[in-house]
């Protein structure tokens, strides 16, 4: 028992609070409903009504398209982010933009610098590190409770 509580908090003791985590995408408002209350004309308020009930109707049922996001935005430098390079995943901090090429370099190597152009990389798929909150209340919960039932078997 004790073996696994020992080995419980050793792994717990080298989990990060941080994570990286994809930004949600907003999707397009269409201000088309706005703007059909603003051309349509008072010439009769009922029909005027079910105008506006088919433009609402159509809207909702539309299919709306995410708003496209701009990669060089997104990657702010001195940052740490985690992107998709044509299949393949690379840990990076962002050192800046050159034109539309972006110069990183590896979190793990600070000397070896990469080059990638906005094109080759997969814009849904940037996830900045970020603090997680529950992760660090797992942790944190964990790590009472642990010295607590070691209280308690010193104790005992």
């Amino acid at each position: 028992m004790r073996k696994n509580l020992y080995l419980i908090i050793i792994l717990f003791s080298f989990s990060s609070c941080y994570t990286y985590q994809v930004k949600k995408q907003v999707v397009a408002a269409t201000d088309s409903k706005q703007e059909s209350k603003k051309n349509t004309a008072p010439v009769n308020t009922a029909s005027m009504a079910m105008q506006n009930t088919k433009a609402e109707s159509q809207i909702l049922n539309a299919p709306q398209a995410p708003v496209p996001i701009n990669v060089q935005e997104t990657l702010a430098p001195n940052k740490k982010f985690k992107i998709n390079v044509d299949g393949k995943s690379y840990k990076i901090i962002v050192d800046k933009w050159e034109s539309d090429s972006l110069v990183a370099h590896p979190i793990s190597n600070p000397k070896k610098i990469l080059k990638f152009h906005k094109n080759q990389i997969n814009a849904e798929k940037i996830a900045e590190k970020r603090f997680s909150q529950p992760i660090a209340d797992i942790i944190t919960v964990t790590a009472y409770a642990g010295i607590g039932v070691l209280i308690w078997s010193l104790i005992r």
